[in-house]
C-alpha cells in the first residue's frame, strides 16, 4: 500500500510539474504554532524537531515552513495563527500542541478560511464536521478511540470502581466526559474526581481524596512531564491499585521525569511508541519505523515519542494534498489554493502514517480507527507492548 501511494504521488507529481506553466509555481507556505516552552514544552519540541524532517519540494513546489513558539499560551497561539495568515500568507496552518489552543485556532480558521490540522487530541476539535470545524482537521487519536481501549483494559483487569484526576482545562474535560461513559458501559464507577493544573508543584489534597475513595484503579488525564505529579504523590502515599495514563502520557520524557514511580503504569498509545515490538503483519510498523528512523539519525538513539509523530503525519497529510490542490489549477498563495487544500485534505484515503491508516471524509476529519491505538505498559522504566490488554 506503501508503494502504490509513494508510486501515485510521484506521477502525480510529474503530470503536474509538466502541465503546470512556471509562473504558477509559485512557494507553498506552510504555518506552524506549537508549544516548545511552557508546561507542555515536552510535546511541542519534538514537534518543532519533527518539522525539519518534512519534504522541502513536493510536486515541483518549494515548500516552506515557518515555526512559531506559542509557549503553551492560547492567546499566543491566536496570535501566531493571525500573523502567519496576514503577513507571511500561509497556505495551511499546523498546530498547536495541546486542546485549549487549538480549540481557540478553530474561529481563526474558519475567519481565514485557512485549513488548520491540529496536534491535539480533544475530538471537540473536529466534531462535529460543520460550521467552523470544515475547516479543521487533526493527527492525534480522539479521546473516545482510546478511552474504549482503557475500559476493556479495565474490564480485563476486575477494575470494578475508578478514581480520576486530570486537568482543569478541556483536556480534562473531555477525558472525564469520554471515560466515565466508557466505564459506565462496563460496569465500572467513577467513584472520585479530582482536577489539577498544568504548572501546578502540588496535588497533596487531590491525592488524600483519591486514596480516601480507594478506588481499583486511577487514571490520570494529562499530557506530557506534568502527568509525573500526581503518578509520583499517589505512589509516595502507597496507593497500591492500578495506575492508568490517557496517551498523554506517551513521552520517554515522563518516564525521565517520573523514573520508578512510572513503573507498572498502563496506557493506550499509537504503534509509533512501540513500533519495534509490534509483529510484522501490523500494518503500522512499516511506516512508524520509516518516521522513527529519520528521527532517531538526527537526534538520538531512544529520542522517539508520539507526539512529534503527530506532526510526521500532519506532514503526510500536506504532502499528499498539495499535489492534488495544484491538480485544481489553484495557485498557492491565494484563497482558491487554501480551499483546494482543505478539500483535498477531506478526501484523504489508505494513508498510512506513523500513528494510523487515515480515512478523511466530510462527516470525519480525523480519519483513524482502533488500527492506531495498542497498550503499552511500563515495565523497568521502557515501554512495552502489551497485546493481551
Amino acid at each position: 500500500m506503501q508503494l502504490a501511494t509513494s508510486v501515485r504521488r510521484t506521477v502525480l507529481a510529474g503530470a503536474i510539474a509538466l502541465a503546470l506553466p512556471m509562473a504558477a509555481m509559485a512557494q507553498v507556505k506552510v504555518g506552524i504554532t506549537v508549544a516548545a516552552t511552557g508546561p507542555a514544552a515536552s510535546l511541542g519540541i519534538p514537534e518543532r524537531n519533527t518539522v525539519s524532517l518534512l519534504p522541502t519540494e513536493i510536486a515541483g513546489q518549494k515548500i516552506q515552513y515557518i515555526v512559531l513558539d506559542d509557549a503553551t499560551d492560547t492567546t499566543v497561539a491566536v496570535r501566531n495563527m493571525r500573523k502567519m495568515v496576514s503577513e507571511d500568507n500561509v497556505d495551511i496552518v499546523i498546530g498547536t500542541s495541546v486542546t485549549p489552543g487549538s480549540l481557540a485556532l478553530v474561529d481563526v480558521a474558519d475567519e481565514t478560511k485557512t485549513p488548520l490540522i491540529s496536534v491535539a487530541a480533544n475530538a471537540r476539535i473536529v466534531e462535529p464536521v460543520e460550521g467552523a470545524r470544515q475547516w479543521v482537521f487533526k493527527t492525534p487519536q480522539n479521546d473516545q478511540l482510546m478511552a474504549g481501549a482503557l475500559a476493556d483494559a479495565m474490564e480485563k483487569q476486575g477494575i470494578k470502581t475508578l478514581g480520576f484526576i486530570g486537568y482543569n482545562d478541556a483536556y480534562g474535560d473531555g477525558w472525564l466526559d469520554v471515560m466515565t461513559k466508557a466505564a459506565e458501559a462496563k460496569g465500572i464507577k467513577v467513584v472520585a474526581v479530582e482536577r489539577y493544573n498544568r504548572n501546578d508543584t502540588s496535588v497533596t489534597g487531590q491525592a488524600l481524596k483519591l486514596l480516601g475513595a480507594k478506588p481499583d484503579g486511577v487514571l490520570i488525564a494529562g499530557s506530557g512531564t506534568p502527568v509525573a505529579l500526581p503518578q509520583r504523590e499517589l505512589k509516595s502515599r502507597g496507593y497500591s491499585g492500578i495506575y492508568y495514563q490517557t496517551h498523554g502520557a506517551a513521552n520517554s520524557d515522563v518516564l525521565r521525569v517520573c523514573g520508578k514511580d512510572c513503573n507498572d503504569m498502563i496506557l493506550p498509545a499509537g504503534p509509533l511508541l512501540v513500533a519495534d515490538q509490534l509483529p510484522d503483519d501490523n500494518p503500522l510498523k512499516a511506516s512508524a519505523l520509516a518516521y522513527k528512523k529519520l528521527y532517531e539519525d538526527k537526534y538520538g538513539e531512544g529520542s522517539i515519542n508520539t507526539f512529534g509523530g503527530h506532526m510526521w503525519d500532519a506532514g503526510l497529510l500536506v504532502s499528499e494534498a498539495i499535489p492534488v490542490a495544484l491538480e485544481s489549477g489553484a495557485t498557492p498563495g491565494t484563497p482558491e489554493f487554501r480551499k483546494a487544500l482543505r478539500d483535498a485534505i477531506e478526501k484523504t484515503t489508505d494513508l498510512s502514517a506513523s500513528q494510523g491508516v487515515f480515512n478523511m471524509t466530510p462527516t470525519d476529519h480525523s480519519g483513524l480507527d482502533e488500527r492506531a491505538r495498542v497498550m503499552v505498559k511500563v515495565v523497568d522504566g521502557k515501554w512495552t507492548y502489551q497485546p493481551d490488554l
